[in-house]
This record gives C-alpha cells, sequence and structure tokens, in this order.
C-alpha cells in the first residue's frame, strides 16, 4: 500500500463507525470519512462469526489486496473500513474485489474520472 496506512486504533475505528457515511453489498460493508492526513487509512474487521482464524485471515488479506491493486483509483485523505459479512466465507478473490471496488464507487472514492480532492 503505497499510499497508504492501517487503522489501528480502536478509537479511530469509532470515529468512521459513527461519523462516516456507510453502505453495504452482499459480501461487504464499507464505511468512509475524510481524515486530516495526508493519505488514505485502511481498517478491515471480520468476526468471529464469519469463520475461523483461517478464514478471517483470509479475507482480511483478500480485501487488502483488493484495495492494493486498485489504490491509485482512490480518493486521498479517507479513513476507510471494510467489515466482511457471514456470506464473504468460502468467496474467491475476484468476488471480493468487484464487492469492494462496487462499494468504493457508491461512496464515490474510487473510479476512472475520480478527482484528486474529497468532496464531503
Amino acid at each position: 500500500m503505497k499510499y497508504s496506512e492501517s487503522l489501528k486504533k480502536n478509537r479511530d475505528f469509532q470515529q468512521v463507525y459513527k461519523r462516516g457515511t456507510s453502505k453495504a453489498n452482499r459480501y461487504l460493508v464499507m464505511y468512509v470519512l475524510p481524515n486530516q492526513h495526508m493519505k488514505n487509512r485502511l481498517g478491515i474487521s471480520v468476526s468471529k462469526k464469519v469463520g475461523n482464524s483461517v478464514v478471517r485471515h483470509r479475507i482480511t488479506r483478500l480485501v487488502r489486496e483488493s484495495y492494493r491493486l486498485n489504490e491509485s483509483l482512490f480518493k486521498k485523505n479517507l479513513d476507510i473500513v471494510v467489515i466482511a459479512r457471514n456470506s464473504a466465507n468460502g468467496t474467491n478473490y475476484h468476488e471480493i474485489e468487484k464487492a469492494f471496488m462496487d462499494l468504493a464507487r457508491k461512496h464515490g472514492i474510487a473510479g476512472d474520472n475520480v478527482n484528486e480532492e474529497t468532496s464531503y
């Protein structure tokens, strides 16, 4: 993740949940909140209800890779939290990537014609 870092602190996650906007689809829920940093911060949450540790870590890696490969399409200065749903268990990379990019487009933070500045 060239232009980004991870969202790690609980208070940062809570702030995105409370103040951010959310969109959802079959596999993922995405919260987005503008930040004051010069880069994006990505947080990924996969509940124990989704599966065992192997499944949870696999989904985390798939979401992180989806973001990494499409990072250049995203606006900057955003906190992004992605929550995996139970239905994400057993999916392949292409389904996760499609769901992730679909949510990013719904939020208006990614796509082919995205401006560099965030307008909220």
